[in-house]
């Protein structure tokens, strides 16, 4: 991000809200109201715990997130919006490059165990 790369900033900015939302609590496993004298009391306590997403909750958001972007770069054909199809395709490829750096990450990971372990 030194290098001012505003396609790669853009891109990461973008998934890292996507992934912030997909760690949402759903909204029908929030509490509910009730009573006044059965309600929580005191600083946080009506705070629900976050979803935890595995690596391949985190891969399938980064996909998704590359997906969008090549989908609407394909639609946007007109000549006046071939500079924003273009930022389009340089923010997918900064996602995809990550997802291909994780999995070779990974197998390179799952080589180095033992076949007895």
């Amino acid at each position: 991000m030194r290098a001012r790369d505003k396609a790669a900033v853009s891109a990461l900015r973008g998934t890292l809200a996507a992934l912030d939302n997909a760690e949402a609590v759903p909204v029908g496993t929030a509490p509910r109201a009730g009573a006044l004298e059965a309600s929580p009391v005191g600083v946080g306590a009506t705070e629900a715990a976050r979803r935890e997403l595995d690596e391949r909750d985190v891969a399938d958001v980064v996909r998704a997130e590359a997906s969008e972007r090549l989908e609407a770069a394909a639609q946007l054909t007109a000549p006046a919006h071939a500079a924003r199809a273009e930022r389009l395709r340089a923010e997918a490829a900064v996602l995809l490059r990550f997802l291909d750096t994780a999995e070779d990450t990974g197998e390179d990971a799952a080589e180095d165990v033992p076949a007895d372990a």
